[in-house]
């Protein structure tokens, strides 16, 4: 009887063992892989054409697949932008901060790595000179003496349920997402130079053709009252003239300050202080490129880096759930001590003066309050908040490239129409012109097929830089080609 109850204890046993260690292998928290998303047949609302219809010339084609492009804003064909963009990468400090940031995250990660997985070795040493109670019946009743202790220090703690590597997982995920958030800053950099340059060189034409606008309407309104000094035309008709030559002159402090406020916030954009902001750029020489890749979905997903952020974060955020589950088992930890002491020099090097020490202490949580179970409760809620962040952040890039992709279509057409309406109005100025200097009209026809000229070279120019923003964006929203991305963050953990 005696021999089948150790049997049964020692099966206990082993089983009690096996189930330690099956807990100990198995994960403690979700996989953190992202939640699956739709893969739409198209982005928006309507199936997005192949091309656009063709304006100034261009067609704009939609090539579906493509990789997105690393360096796109040298799609534009323009050497003074492209130099603009190098600059601001340069000299940002924002991008600089952001990347001594990222460097400093690393090195975190690697201090912690190092501290939690590897056993910490210490040396020590000690001479001191005390004064103690003596015996009375020995002697007098204090007693000198020195204390000469060398020693290395070891600890360790054994990582049985993987607590230190789920939290060195997390931070490293961490990491990762400081990674992704950089490489986003220097596109959304890149971006913002770009559209601002566009925008103030754009600004600049309009403010062009807004003066000879005026100084026709003042034109205008000066032989209006002239006529109507002769009886020619009535009171209120040269009133009208001079309200819309106020009118229109008025517009204009309201575009230099537009241009004002741009070139200066490009100027910080380039690292440069206000005062030095760069001469714009020739609008009619940045040229939109014909062909624009649109990733698929399934592609986008790995490309983009504010998905990938929200990847990362997701994944720390399951590592933080393993590590709140590891924090209820035990805690196994080891520590050893070697060296030499004596109360003199030559005690404390002989062998009579060795020291050591070795000890494990396990440790196994019982009662907190429920603090440990919260904290756990806490972290799952995080891991779901995180994963309703990434489908989000999903969703709003599946927005972003719809919204470009109509965007630019409608930039496409409306430049087009507007283009028809330019030219059509520039070759009634040229005949009118033409039949002004043969004496066939007067001055004011002249005058008056100029100024529809203008009015629609104006509305040629905010299109023309519309299509040209809104083309950056598309080219900011497709992200990086997706090798680009898994390098940019995926080894940092590795690291």
């Amino acid at each position: 009887m005696a021999h089948v109850i150790f049997t049964r204890g020692i099966t206990r046993t082993t089983a009690g063992a096996l189930t330690l260690f099956a807990l100990a292998a198995c994960s403690f928290g979700p996989n953190g892989e992202p939640p699956a998303m739709p893969s739409p047949a198209h982005y928006g609302a309507e199936a997005q054409p192949t091309q656009t219809v063709p304006a100034q010339g261009v067609t704009q084609q939609f090539v579906v697949g493509a990789k997105a492009v690393p360096e796109w804003w040298k799609q534009f064909q323009s050497d003074d932008l492209n130099a603009l963009v190098d600059e601001g990468l340069r000299n940002s400090p924002t991008l600089a901060a952001t990347d001594r940031s990222l460097a400093a995250a690393r090195e975190q990660l690697r201090a912690q790595v190092g501290s939690s997985l590897l056993p910490s070795i210490d040396a020590g040493g000690q001479a001191t000179r005390e004064r103690a109670l003596g015996i009375p019946e020995a002697g007098p009743n204090t007693f000198l003496y020195n204390v000469f202790v060398g020693q290395l220090q070891a600890h360790y703690t054994f990582d049985i349920f993987g607590a230190a590597r789920l939290e060195n997982a997390a931070l490293a995920a961490r990491v990762d997402v400081q990674a992704y958030q950089f490489d986003a800053a220097r596109r959304a950099l890149a971006a913002n130079i770009v559209s601002a340059a566009i925008a103030s060189a754009t600004l600049h034409a309009q403010i062009e053709a807004t003066e000879r606008l005026v100084t026709l309407a003042n034109e205008q309104a000066r032989d209006t009252v002239r006529r109507y000094d002769l009886g020619a035309v009535s009171h209120s008709d040269a009133l009208s003239a001079q309200q819309s030559a106020a009118s229109l002159s008025a517009s204009l402090p309201g575009l230099r300050q537009q241009w004002t406020t741009t070139r200066h916030a490009l100027a910080v954009l380039l690292g440069r202080t206000p005062d030095a902001a760069p001469a714009d750029l020739d609008l009619a020489r940045i040229r939109v490129p014909e062909q624009v890749p649109v990733s698929v979905p399934s592609d986008l997903l790995k490309s983009r880096p504010d998905i990938q952020a929200a990847d990362a974060t997701l994944k720390a955020a399951a590592a933080d759930v393993g590590v709140a589950t590891a924090q209820l088992f035990p805690s196994l930890s080891l520590t050893a001590s070697m060296g030499q002491g004596g109360f003199s020099w030559p005690v404390a090097l002989s062998g009579a003066g060795a020291l050591w020490s070795i000890g494990a202490s396990l440790s196994q949580p019982i009662f907190h309050g429920g603090a440990l179970l919260a904290q756990r409760r806490a972290a799952i809620d995080s891991y779901e908040a995180a994963t309703a962040q990434y489908k989000q952040t999903v969703l709003a890039a599946f927005q972003n490239v719809a919204d470009t992709l109509a965007a630019l279509e409608h930039d496409a057409q409306a430049l087009d129409a507007a283009n028809f309406a330019a030219r059509s109005a520039r070759g009634i100025f040229d005949e009118t012109s033409a039949r002004y200097r043969l004496g066939a009209v007067p001055v004011t026809s002249t005058r008056s097929s100029e100024q529809q000229y203008r009015n629609a070279q104006l509305d040629e120019i905010r299109y023309t830089g519309a299509r040209l923003s809104d083309t950056a964006a598309l080219f900011q929203a497709m992200g990086n080609p997706v090798q680009d991305m898994q390098g940019a963050g995926g080894s940092v953990a590795k690291n």
